[in-house]
């Protein structure tokens, strides 16, 4: 299967949340569907080499009229490496308008490779049809710091874990599976699958299985990929 099957990344809005991967999820994404946009509803660093352009502006709908694709929108340009996102109604005003994909970064993560919300997190359209909270394998066996985790305290909360603790691949499933977690808020029509990143050799592929188990354990998801999103590459789907 590939990754384009195996999210559903061609059913219409699909929205990145968690760690350790969602921009390289969001760009190879992009470059593997048609018409596809990719907007954020919160900071994104500059990806202007990932698609064919990006537009900054405040009429994102407009910017549609004679787009090249694969397009980005945004608002503005808010520092000299990143960009801002739209509010979630303009995000969702640009999926009603589009007639293709609309790829969208809904939380941040200081480049971890692991995270939990807070209470403003994450930032979803309500007319999101996919929900994709990701983790990567290379958080596992590492401490439970901010060193390797966005928001370790939110993890802390969501599992058996103590700060400093060893990342075990149960508590990777729990976070991604926990309404407080990888799932909170997830519209009520949107379908979640979970994707474990970087699963680059049978060490990563055992510990994701063992993730996969975890998630399909607490949580009703379709499906949990298992993926080298860095060249697109499905592993397995469970």
């Amino acid at each position: 299967m590939n990754v384009v099957d195996a999210l559903n990344a061609d059913a219409g809005t699909l929205c990145v949340v968690g760690a350790g991967g969602k921009k390289t999820t969001l760009y190879a994404l992009a470059n593997r569907l048609e018409r596809a946009v990719v907007t954020a509803t919160v900071r994104i660093p500059i990806f202007d080499h990932h698609v064919d352009a990006v537009r900054v502006t405040d009429d994102p709908r407009g910017a549609l009229a004679d787009a090249t694709y694969p397009l980005g929108l945004v608002p503005a340009r808010e520092r000299e490496d990143r960009y801002r996102g739209y509010d979630t109604e303009t995000v969702a005003a640009i999926a009603e308008a589009h007639d293709g994909p609309v790829l969208v970064k809904a939380d941040g993560a200081r480049m971890r490779e692991f995270k939990a919300p807070n209470e403003r997190e994450p930032q979803l359209p309500a007319v999101a049809d996919v929900v994709v909270p990701i983790a990567s394998t290379h958080a596992v066996g590492r401490p439970l710091t901010d060193e390797v985790v966005h928001r370790p305290e939110r993890v802390a909360a969501c599992t058996d874990l103590e700060l400093g603790d060893r990342i075990t691949p149960a508590a990777v499933g729990q976070v991604l599976a926990s309404t407080d977690g990888g799932l909170k808020a997830v519209p009520e029509n949107a379908t979640a699958i979970p994707l474990l990143n970087k699963v680059d050799d049978g060490e990563d592929e055992a510990v994701a299985r063992e993730i996969a188990a975890t998630i399909h354990e607490h949580a009703d998801v379709p499906r949990v990929v298992l993926a080298r999103m860095h060249d697109a590459s499905v592993v397995d789907v469970i």
